[in-house]
């Protein structure tokens, strides 16, 4: 009897694990991670953090960034306070999402593929903080 009790603790222990595979939201723990340009929260599979800096300012340096990145099928559409560039890196469908937060201090969340890879949108964002510290 208890080494059935065991196998399916084991069995809901597994099941637990490939469930939370899909949700990057739970697997990362909704944690923040410091970095260069301040704090970086990965949530739902975006890689989001704000940037000292104006928004036609941030807005430039992601476009290098995708520039250099190769990108192809690359569709900006910016507007007063807001826009996003979607593009495909590497074979991956890539979201720059950029929004007016005030004056100096925009914010940028980076989703890249379906699900969302951190590793990915971080090294994207390391792009657009090299472009804003150029001058």
């Amino acid at each position: 009897m208890r080494k059935s009790c065991k196998n399916v603790g084991f069995l809901l222990l597994i099941m637990g694990v490939f469930l939370l595979q899909g949700c990057p939201a739970l697997v990362a723990g909704g944690a923040a991670v410091t970095a260069g340009t301040g704090t970086y929260i990965y949530v739902n599979g975006e890689l989001r953090t704000d940037y000292h800096f104006s928004f036609d300012q941030v807005w430039n340096a992601c476009e290098k960034a995708v520039a250099d990145m190769n990108s192809v099928d690359v569709i900006p559409e910016k507007e007063l306070e807001k826009g996003k560039i979607d593009a495909v890196i590497d074979n991956e469908s890539v979201r720059f999402s950029v929004a007016y937060k005030s004056k100096d201090l925009t914010s940028v969340g980076i989703r890249v593929g379906m699900m969302g890879n951190q590793l990915a949108s971080q090294r994207l964002h390391d792009k657009v903080t090299e472009y804003l510290l150029q001058k």
